[in-house]
């Protein structure tokens, strides 16, 4: 919750019956302190990952919408071996190299061939839309990465990432995520710790109150009922960073939670690199036969045949249903006699690749389609109107307008040092492993020991 001041001499705040300290009572302060700071400068970089998410969130259905001819077709009775769909692909367009193909998962679905040719973007691929009944090439669109975005979803996921600003970019949203979970606890923190006479205002917000008062009951129960999607976002969010993602990448691999990789005789396979248009040297089954070993095996579309990377690799057929319940199984198939001779199975996944799996398809709006798509607009809604509320607060009580001071200075010097050393040591560690929430954690120190030196010199002039 992005609260940004305490608001405790303007809130139906009960004290308590002692004034005896108590862990609390001596953490709030710090807790309050850093609430305000990352509410303050952090709130903006949240705000336009708030915004871009919430883009992302309808670039699906907008994507069905503009390109609904080069996605769909006619349904007809029978469909045309996949090597002659294939063929016409390649035929439309003879300098790439086909890599992959995608058949139609459903009637009136086209068929999707992934060509490489020179002068693509990283990571992107030509995507040649074939009329599974007739043959007939009715679209050419760019497609980048593993989830085939297309140009308009392409575009506002760059957006979303990097503001299209490249790599520099990543930062903004590893400061977004690294941040994110951190005020969305401390804003949980302070809230449920209150007193208030009306227990149901802590889920609530209180509409009977007026002002100040009233923006923060908003404020502070659409925060309570955020927070899990928010912890959600950023958890999930880190893994795509520069920095913060290096390390939850070391890390995983440690602990041995990577996602596990076909294994794969006869060659090294590079799969989702190939660069081979057709099995180079000896025979080759084909696409059609490799089809039909997969479905043997039990895989069903939506599928993704890759074509093998080099002379004596096979084939790769993968099930890419990232919708739950989750269909993400493989095959490899020698591409000269049409066998089978590897598989790996999503149910044969270790528990901390699945859970990765989903998190990754949760935050990308796939595990459960359209109603994944709508949460995380309403989370996206949810955060800009908790920063929007937040400002407000700070605006309010801004001490020119005469609403409260800010919240003192100096209130770690009354913690404990057995109390204050555990937290410390877990803000250098996370500190350590998110590197740019350490970096702007140290710069709001230092500004903080800088406007305090001023005050003080101020008043002794």
């Amino acid at each position: 919750m992005t609260s940004t001041a305490d608001v405790s001499d303007t809130v139906d705040h009960v004290p308590a019956p002692s004034r005896e300290r108590t862990a609390w009572a001596a953490l709030r302060p710090l807790v309050l302190r850093l609430h305000f700071y990352a509410g303050v400068l952090i709130a903006p970089f949240l705000l336009v990952a708030a915004c871009t998410g919430l883009m992302y969130a309808a670039s699906y259905q907008l994507e069905q919408v503009v390109y609904r001819h080069e996605l769909t077709a006619p349904a007809g009775r029978t469909s045309l071996p996949l090597s002659a769909q294939v063929a016409a692909a390649r035929a439309a367009h003879p300098q790439g190299t086909v890599a992959a193909v995608r058949p139609g998962a459903e009637p009136g679905q086209t068929t999707r061939v992934l060509i490489d040719q020179p002068g693509l973007a990283e990571s992107t691929q030509l995507a040649v839309f074939v009329d599974p009944s007739t043959g007939q090439v009715r679209g050419t669109l760019e497609s980048y990465g593993s989830s085939g975005a297309l140009p308009v979803r392409a575009w506002i996921s760059t957006l979303h990432r990097q503001l299209h600003l490249g790599e520099p970019g990543r930062i903004y949203s590893e400061l977004a995520a690294s941040w994110l979970w951190v005020v969305a606890l401390g804003g949980l923190i302070l809230w449920v710790a209150r007193r208030r006479r009306n227990r149901r205002h802590l889920i609530v917000p209180d509409r009977a109150a007026g002002g100040l008062r009233r923006t923060l009951s908003w404020h502070g129960s659409i925060g309570l009922w955020a927070v899990l999607g928010l912890l959600f976002l950023s958890a999930t969010g880190l893994t795509w960073s520069k920095y913060a993602g290096e390390n939850v990448d070391e890390l995983r691999a440690a602990l041995d939670w990577t996602t596990p990789s076909i294994d794969v005789s006869g060659g090294d396979h590079a799969a989702h690199t190939a660069t081979a248009g057709h099995h180079a040297g000896g025979a080759d089954v084909g696409v059609d036969r490799v089809a039909q070993a997969a479905a043997a095996k039990g895989l069903s579309g939506p599928l993704e045949i890759t074509w093998p990377a080099k002379s004596g690799a096979p084939y790769l057929v993968k099930e890419i249903d990232k919708t739950a319940p989750t269909r993400l199984d493989q095959v490899a198939v020698d591409a000269a006699t049409g066998q089978v001779t590897a598989e790996l199975r999503f149910a044969d996944y270790s528990l901390a690749a699945k859970l990765a799996r989903w998190g990754i398809d949760g935050h990308m709006g796939l595990l459960f389609g359209l109603v994944n798509q709508i949460l995380l607009a309403a989370l996206a809604i949810g955060l800009i109107t908790l920063i929007v509320l937040g400002y407000r607060m700070w605006w309010l009580r801004r001490p020119t307008r005469g609403f409260g001071k800010p919240y003192p200075r100096g209130g770690w010097r009354n913690v404990p040092w057995a109390l204050l050393a555990p937290p410390a040591l877990l803000a250098v560690a996370v500190g350590i492993f998110l590197p740019l929430m350490g970096i702007s954690l140290a710069a709001f120190l230092v500004i903080d020991v800088l406007l305090g030196l001023r005050a003080r010199l101020g008043s002794q002039a």
